[in-house]
């Protein structure tokens, strides 16, 4: 049986429309176009249903036909989201209250698509976290009310179930999968307090010590928190809003990773700077983070935190891995100019490196094998549209938005796990009639005062750091530490400054040079004779230099010309000690 066509919808100034994905990448005939302009649209989990509100009302059909599932009469609606199984849509509008309704009216209402009934309204003020968290069975749904974490059962929102109390919970997040059900919750510092995550298995909410795990650290305003696949891990991204030290206009991050079965670390990264993007790999036993002042380093961990790869510096700040997890993908949008780098995950080879310029959004398509780049509204309003490529540079569709007209939001049909399988990873773009992405190999400006001299390591604007595998006996040799890492990048710097000042210096000299009083190297078997020969040698080797300064005619002291008279009693000692070898 063939694999679906994935569906892509696309959100512009124009309306709504649904696009046919690969190989075709053609308009859905099935669906028909909104010419209104939609405020939010949204696929249900497992992609069957497609809704959107366009100011009017808010309209559910399925995705296969087109045809109208529930259409409701909300025209403020601004927000709206689907049950993982599909049986409640909630829908959400700007609070708002009048002098003749001060307290409002509830916001927030979580609707039964069987019936159309409205199962509860509740009030949201903030658009932050609006919408309740629901485990994938729908056995349970949370949401943050009052610094308390609210659990409802079985989409009985009319009962709480249980609560979680914790003074001043700002964040949590509920885990992916089966049951049972994880949350992870953040507790900001205070008065010289440190904030914390803790992990919690519901529904054991009995007080610290019924937490899996428990991870404190400073330095934290706000957390980012990113549960994997297999919910056993979860990664806190802390940062602060301003570095006090300067060092950074970006402010503070840290990274830190809590584990169900109680471990905790902080992720050590190697180099200093803002923490970009992170990403779970699917496969939950590894991630990739972005990081450090540009050029910014891309490295893979694993779940002890320890580095496996290093993809080295370069312009990047995101990261996405495929849905099936072989491919990952650097790259570097925003204030950067589009660069990206696709790799082989299985073989850490880098398959191409795409340019798409003033893009502003990127999504895998569900296949592994397709991606998708828009540039929207409001980040850049010229020169909007979007392109379907395959991730070897192929270019199978563009759209550029006509003027006057904006483009939104590209977003993808998603599909459950399984539904398309891993492909072999190609390494050669076909032919398009559209071009390709793959970008032009460009050469760094050069002032005209170096460009008939050879590249030099102070002549590059940054200092690139390669690939690296960091898996312990991958290159055969012996994993150099830290410390001697850097020292040994300063001594190659050292070298390489020196032969720039004076490029014969590592030449051998054609002149004669006075007679060397060096012996070859041998050993007696004794280290305290070979420590003393050594001693000897050093002395004599001293004396050497001493006669070639003195050859210049530039003045000897009184303590070297000393030096200079023992080199009889030396000899007579090196020999002495020599007939013992």
């Amino acid at each position: 049986m063939a694999p679906p066509i994935p569906i892509l919808a696309v959100r512009g100034s124009d309306g709504t429309v649904l696009i046919r994905g690969p190989p075709n990448c053609e308009k859905n005939a099935d669906f028909q176009r909104d010419p209104r302009q939609s405020r939010y649209v949204a696929f249900s989990k497992d992609g069957t249903l497609f809704a959107w509100c366009n100011g009017e009302k808010v309209t559910v059909v399925k995705v296969a036909d087109g045809s109208q599932v529930r259409s409701f009469d909300l025209p403020k609606t601004a927000m709206l989201e689907f049950s993982p199984l599909n049986t409640v849509l909630a829908t959400w509008q700007v609070y708002s209250k009048t002098q003749d309704n001060p307290q409002g009216d509830a916001n927030l209402q979580l609707w039964d698509l069987k019936t159309g009934t409205c199962l509860k309204a509740l009030y949201q003020k903030k658009v932050q976290g609006w919408c309740p968290s629901w485990s994938d069975d729908e056995k349970i749904a949370v949401r943050s009310v009052n610094n308390e974490l609210h659990f409802f059962e079985n989409n009985d929102f009319i009962n709480i179930a249980n609560k979680l109390h914790l003074q001043k919970v700002s964040e949590f997040m509920l885990s992916p999968g089966s049951q049972p059900s994880k949350v992870a919750v953040y507790v900001p510092g205070s008065k010289g307090a440190p904030s914390f995550v803790r992990l919690y298995q519901y529904p054991n909410f009995g007080g610290p010590t019924c937490a899996l795990a428990n991870k404190s650290f400073f330095k934290a305003d706000r957390v980012t928190m990113l549960w994997n696949k297999k919910a056993t891990a979860v990664l806190v991204q802390a940062s602060i809003e301003v570095d006090k030290t300067g060092a950074s206009y970006y402010g503070e991050q840290t990274l830190h990773y809590l584990a169900t079965n109680g471990e905790t670390a902080a992720v050590q990264l190697q180099k200093n700077g803002p923490i970009y993007d992170v990403a779970w790999s699917p496969s939950s036993t590894e991630f990739c983070v972005v990081y450090g002042f540009m050029p910014a380093k891309a490295t893979v961990y694993n779940l002890k935190c320890d580095p496996v790869f290093d993809f080295g510096t370069g312009p990047r700040n995101a990261v996405y891995y495929s849905p099936q997890g072989h491919i990952l993908v650097l790259a570097g949008f925003g204030n950067l100019r589009g660069q990206m780098e696709v790799w082989d995950v299985k073989k850490w080879k880098q398959v191409s490196k795409p340019q798409v310029p003033d893009s502003t959004h990127f999504a895998w398509c569900p296949d592994g094998e397709h991606v998708v780049t828009s540039t929207c509204a409001p980040r850049l309003r010229v020169s909007n549209g979007y392109k379907i490529w395959h991730y070897t540079g192929t270019v199978l569709y563009k759209q550029d938005t006509p003027t006057g007209t904006e483009l939104w939001e590209t977003v993808w049909q998603p599909f459950p796990d399984g539904t398309f399988p891993e492909r072999p990873v190609k390494y050669q773009a076909a032919p398009s009639e559209l071009g390709s992405t793959e970008a032009k190999p460009a050469q760094a400006y050069r002032p005209p005062a170096l460009r008939n001299k050879p590249v030099t390591a102070s002549s590059k604007l940054h200092e690139e750091e390669p690939p690296q595998n960091m898996r312990p006996g991958a290159t055969g040799d012996k994993q150099l530490s830290k410390t001697a890492l850097k020292n040994q990048k300063k001594r190659e710097a050292k070298k390489a400054a020196k032969q720039e000042i004076n490029p014969d210096a590592l030449e051998p000299q054609s002149d004669p040079s006075p007679a060397s009083n060096a012996q070859p190297e041998t050993s007696c078997g004794d280290p305290e004779t070979d420590k003393k020969i050594k001693s000897v040698k050093k002395k004599l080797k001293a004396i050497d230099e001493l006669k070639a300064l003195q050859a210049t005619g530039k003045p000897i002291q009184k303590n070297q010309l000393e030096k200079m008279e023992k080199e009889a009693q030396l000899m007579k000692e090196l020999e002495d000690l020599q007939l013992k070898v």
